[in-house]
């Protein structure tokens, strides 16, 4: 008997699972003519794009699969994007080393103190990265902008009236800006609890440089101010001149919306695209000394670090 679409006979039943049997699946790209082993599971092109989605943990562990993946990993494209990634800036329009080194030097946990002057380091925080179009910024210690940076005087002369400078000659791309907190260098006493702070910036490819690693490149100071009277905070900015004017870096003078309140005597640090600042809330003293050191690519070339320290007087 049957009713509706219901089968009785075996032979339907067997006829049915024929039908319904899976077949092999034929690739578009491997033709009649082509031996299997000629097809090739691995795209290179669709493997690089996927690896530019994974962090550099995952970069090594996908490397470490095969010599293929190897290959695929190794290209200096998919380093490239994993550190502007990470660093969260644009890219520069040229570099002296491979992106694998400058991805490992920025993320590594290395910085100046670490390299100098180790028995002077107590702690660090990283900032993170923020990039110099331009090779002029202004450097303040306050987070004001007066106008009197803008006239033409010596270095000296307006970081110690203003605690500020217009500094030029600066090297452009991506720069990476630690907080660091040293020891107050008005005493060697290891019991003194008496501590300095230093914004400390760097270009991206300092570390990886043969002059820096063999002290060939030392700090300069170019001036100091010195704030006499009891100081609220001390505070330090590097900003691109050319973006001066730019919302993101108004933000620096917006104490509301990174700075800490009047009893929290943590640092905290501001950084943009284009600008980094830190402030610090303080507690009762007599004044602050602030210095400026900037270190340069040899005699009368490229400024490829700055650093602010600020000590109570």
């Amino acid at each position: 008997m049957v009713t509706g679409n219901s089968f009785s006979t075996g032979s339907t039943r067997k006829r049915l699972r024929r039908e319904r049997s899976i077949c092999s699946c034929k690739s578009p790209r491997l033709s009649h003519k082509s031996s299997p082993r000629s097809f090739n599971f691995y795209e290179l092109d669709v493997w690089t794009e996927i690896a530019k989605f994974l962090d550099g943990k995952s970069l090594v562990k996908l490397a470490l699969t095969c010599r293929w993946f190897h290959g695929v990993i190794m290209q200096d494209c998919v380093w490239k994007f994993a550190c502007l990634s990470h660093l969260q800036v644009p890219a520069p329009d040229r570099t002296e080393f491979k992106w694998i080194q400058l991805y490992a030097s920025a993320i590594d946990g290395s910085h100046s103190y670490a390299f100098r002057d180790k028995e002077k380091h107590l702690d660090w925080m990283r900032i993170g990265a923020f990039f110099l179009e331009s090779p002029s910024v202004i450097l303040s210690q306050r987070l004001t902008l007066p106008l009197k940076i803008m006239k033409r005087e010596s270095l000296q002369n307006m970081l110690g009236s203003a605690g500020a400078c217009l500094l030029s000659g600066l090297r452009t791309g991506i720069w990476i800006a630690d907080l660091q907190l040293v020891r107050c260098p008005v005493c060697e006493l290891d019991t003194c609890e008496g501590t300095m702070q230093a914004l400390d910036a760097r270009h991206i490819e300092l570390f990886l440089s043969e002059e820096y690693q063999n002290c060939s490149w030392e700090y300069e100071q170019i001036g100091s101010h010195k704030l006499k009277g009891p100081a609220k905070a001390a505070s330090a900015t590097i900003m691109d001149l050319k973006h001066i004017t730019d919302r993101p870096t108004a933000d620096v003078f917006n104490l509301k919306l990174w700075a800490g309140r009047q009893n929290d005597f943590q640092p905290k640090a501001m950084i943009t695209f284009h600008a980094v600042a830190i402030s610090t809330n303080l507690q009762a003293n007599q004044g602050l000394l602030s210095k400026f050191y900037v270190m340069r690519a040899g005699t009368g070339g490229e400024i490829v670090s700055i650093r602010v320290t600020q000590q109570l007087l």
